[in-house]
């Protein structure tokens, strides 16, 4: 096992047939989209990730390039019920394997259940990282139970409500009642 700060470019078939075993921690502030989306919240809340990579094989038999990513995290975000701070957990474990173009990957994309990636000498984990991240995001972060009461009406100070009109049938419940 390699220990890292920031994931490494990884050469994807040597690293597969070395079967490479990498972990690190990092920070959120180290990941500009990520920083984007914790909107300046403690942006230096720690990613620890691990990536291993090896050899299986594919459908048709033969060997292929396999990565496995975990990533566990504390995403900053606004909740939109409240409007307050709230720390979203975010973990995954992803699999990819590798095929050696983008012409094969749209090939098998349709028929296989994993994701594919194209083999790259200088693969980007970092940007593979904060690629699941975002999409591992809730689309609505929110607290499970607001810390603070929400506020479900909202009022314009300078609308002015209606006048209550009589009810014109108010009359005829009067006299069904003297009856």
């Amino acid at each position: 096992m390699t220990e890292h700060t920031h994931p490494p470019y990884l050469d994807v078939k040597n690293a597969a047939q070395a079967s490479l075993h990498l972990e690190g921690h990092d920070k959120l502030s180290n990941y500009e989209r990520l920083t984007h989306e914790a909107k300046g919240l403690a942006a230096n809340n720690p990613l620890h990730w691990t990536a291993l990579t090896e050899l299986r094989a594919d459908v048709s038999g033969q060997p292929a390039a396999w990565l496995r990513l975990t990533v566990t995290t504390s995403l900053p975000q606004i909740c939109q019920r409240c409007l307050e701070p709230v720390d979203v957990a975010v973990q995954l474990e992803r699999e990819f394997r590798f095929v050696e173009s983008e012409a094969v990957a749209e090939a098998q994309d349709d028929d296989c259940e994993e994701d594919l990636l194209v083999t790259s000498r200088e693969f980007d984990l970092a940007a593979l990282i904060e690629d699941e991240v975002l999409l591992a995001m809730p689309l609505v972060p929110r607290h499970d139970t607001c810390p603070v009461n929400v506020k479900m009406v909202a009022a314009d100070p300078d609308f002015d409500a209606p006048v209550e009109k009589p009810n014109p049938f108010a009359v005829l419940a009067q006299l069904k009642g003297k009856d």
